[in-house]
């Protein structure tokens, strides 16, 4: 089964030498699922002719917010709807959890409560599970047809389920916490209140759920739901 990659960003360049780039970080927290990827630069401008191009699609993180006036934007949203109206499984990380919703007729704000970032707890289908939060923006208003699967006590909509075909989630299962441990470094000083940071540093060795997770991405790809 082939998996698109869009690529809404790119790790920090001292991130991608160590731990490789957003795309090598989902096929490495997918691999022993039999997928192949392929990888597409939409941050470069770079989209798929078609939906029908892969079997399933994937939607990276990024450094952007929704909510910019990017070139990029506007083809991916209707890249995204083109997706929603197939028969192809679209699954949207962090920014694509976002992108998904706002292009289907959400909305996605700076959240007034400000950053989200360590190791954090969601309710994910009365299943609990940790994950590595890096966001302030937010889904505050969710596309009609959107069904909330997952919240925390910071983001109350942190996983949405369209139907049987689209699931997006807000925290980052592809980050290991040597990913947050850089992040931290490198992002987010004089960006993340220093109290946030410390907190998150503080967590590290909080044992995560990022592989169960991958599971269920996993089995939402090949419709075993």
């Amino acid at each position: 089964m082939k998996i698109g990659i869009l690529m809404t960003g790119h790790a920090v360049p001292e991130i991608a030498a160590r731990h490789g780039d957003y795309d090598a970080m989902f096929a490495r927290l997918l691999a022993g699922h039999g997928f192949e990827f392929a990888s597409y630069d939409v941050e470069g401008n770079v989209l798929p002719d078609s939906p029908r191009e892969c079997d399933g699609w994937l939607i990276t993180g990024s450094k952007h917010a929704v909510y910019e006036d990017h070139p990029w934007i506007a083809p991916l949203e209707a890249f995204i709807r083109e997706v929603a109206q197939s028969a192809q499984p679209m699954i949207g990380i962090c920014f694509g959890h976002q992108i998904i919703a706002q292009a289907l007729g959400g909305e996605v704000v700076k959240y007034p409560g400000g950053w989200s970032v360590g190791l954090k707890t969601y309710e994910i289908e009365s299943e609990r599970l940790t994950l590595v939060a890096w966001h302030q923006d937010q889904v505050v208003s969710c596309p009609e047809g959107a069904e909330v699967i997952g919240h925390s006590a910071f983001c109350a909509n942190a996983a949405l389920r369209y139907g049987t075909r689209t699931l997006t989630i807000q925290p980052h299962p592809e980050f290991p916490p040597a990913v947050l441990a850089d992040l931290i470094r490198l992002r987010g000083r004089g960006v993340v209140p220093e109290a946030l940071l410390e907190e998150a540093q503080a967590g590290l060795d909080t044992p995560d759920d990022a592989a169960r997770f991958a599971a269920r991405m996993a089995r939402f790809l090949k419709r075993e739901q």
